[in-house]
């Protein structure tokens, strides 16, 4: 039998290399909250808290992962769990685990050309990278990564036509699966980022001169490439007229506004794309059936990781009635919350195919750019797979709602 390895480090039988990381990488952050307190000390506090906090009392963000520390998990003794593995499959596709990058629109704050590091990353290690549509990268770098799974997240602009052409830049690029975003029709309320000065597009201001200077090392590492290269970036896909305009998401100038999007829109969408569609913020099981209607390939359960609706209920505790709902008619993903590989497990055992995470990923990002990445993701697959063998999965497919123990549920 082989030793155990070290903290962090990928199995030896893992199907995706581990990275090259300096040793103290390794040793330093043994688990995501380490990663998000190493970015803590290293981002600006106005980039630091846009990442990781919630909207107005952020009871959502703070349930997220209440809803994982209800559910407990139950040990399968005596069982041969020595050919465990994590792998699976989704659209046809192999996974080395069952998660996906999900989109994230400040990973170019956290790390230089962080989009990059995070792709790379992802095709590194196997799993799918959702590149957003307000990121700061355009489509076509990200498609330059050699090899890797790519997704492109829509939030649709009241300018159809203008999203429509951005829909066909990503299918055009190769990315494989679309996923639309309905659970922001307006921005939402998040007053820290006004006391922070913060804004976006970044820009500069007293407050966030003031922020900056209080970090060098992110001056060093992220802003002084950028400005070395032609400035700090802008949104990437927005249209030209607009890049410079302050415009939180689907909020600010008229015609990106996407207050407007309903059901109607996928079929269009459908026309456009021929891959995979998911709508991204499902919470009802009259939506999840009325994707099924419309044709839709999956649903992410989703309240944004806390970040658009306070007090919005936590995914895990809708996800198994909604499971009941649409059965296998289609992939259910969930999403919100993910900081352990036995969140994932949880999630699973409860009905997802598959889960997507953002946060780990930019925290291990703004700590070490695409290193840190992969090193959030060795942790998260290293923690699944121990989940596993104590609960007795050999493989995804084992991982059942005979893993938990949900009390009084």
């Amino acid at each position: 039998m082989n030793a155990p390895d070290a903290p962090g480090a990928l199995r030896r039988n893992a199907p995706w290399p581990s990275p090259k990381l300096a040793p103290a990488l390794a040793e330093k952050y043994l688990n995501i909250e380490d990663l998000r307190q190493g970015a803590k000390k290293r981002l600006p506090r106005g980039v630091f808290e846009f990442i990781d906090r919630g909207s107005e009392d952020e009871a959502s963000l703070r349930d997220n992962r209440a809803s994982f520390h209800r559910i407990k998990l139950r040990n399968r003794v005596m069982v041969d769990v020595s050919a465990r593995s994590t792998q699976m499959e989704l659209f046809g596709k192999p996974m080395s685990m069952p998660l996906a990058i999900a989109p994230t629109g400040a990973a170019g704050l956290a790390w230089y050309e962080g989009e990059l590091e995070l792709a790379r990353a992802a095709a590194r290690a196997g799993v799918p990278f959702t590149l957003a549509t307000p990121s700061l990268t355009a489509i076509e770098r990200i498609a330059s990564v050699e090899e890797g799974r790519k997704w492109f997240q829509l939030y649709m602009w009241r300018d159809r036509d203008a999203s429509h052409a951005l829909v066909r830049r990503a299918r055009d690029a190769g990315f494989e699966t679309l996923i639309v975003t309905g659970d922001t029709a307006v921005p939402p309320i998040r007053e820290y980022n006004k006391r922070n000065g913060f804004n976006s597009p970044f820009t500069f201001n007293p407050t966030i001169v003031a922020d900056v200077a209080t970090s060098p090392g992110w001056m060093w590492r992220v802003l002084r490439p950028y400005l070395q290269n032609g400035g700090m970036p802008r949104q990437a896909h927005y249209p030209s007229d607009e890049k410079g305009v302050q415009v939180r998401m689907v909020g600010g100038a008229e015609k990106l506004r996407g207050d407007n999007l309903c059901w109607d829109d996928i079929a269009r969408l459908r026309e456009i794309w021929k891959g995979p569609i998911l709508v991204k913020g499902v919470h009802q099981p009259d939506d999840a059936e009325r994707g099924v209607k419309e044709g839709v390939d999956g649903i992410i359960i989703s309240n944004h990781g806390g970040r658009n609706l306070d007090t919005a209920v936590a995914s895990l505790d809708v996800l198994p009635e909604i499971v009941a709902a649409v059965g296998d008619k289609l992939v259910v993903i969930a999403d919100s919350g993910i900081r352990r590989g036995g969140d994932i497990l949880k999630a699973l055992a409860l009905g997802a195919k598959c889960v997507l995470s953002g946060r780990p990923t930019l925290y291990g990002a703004a700590v070490a750019g695409q290193d840190g990445a992969m090193h959030a993701l060795a942790l998260l697959r290293r923690e699944l797979d121990t989940a596993m063998a104590y609960t007795g999965a050999i493989r995804i497919e084992e991982i059942t709602a005979k893993c938990l123990w949900m009390g009084n549920q």
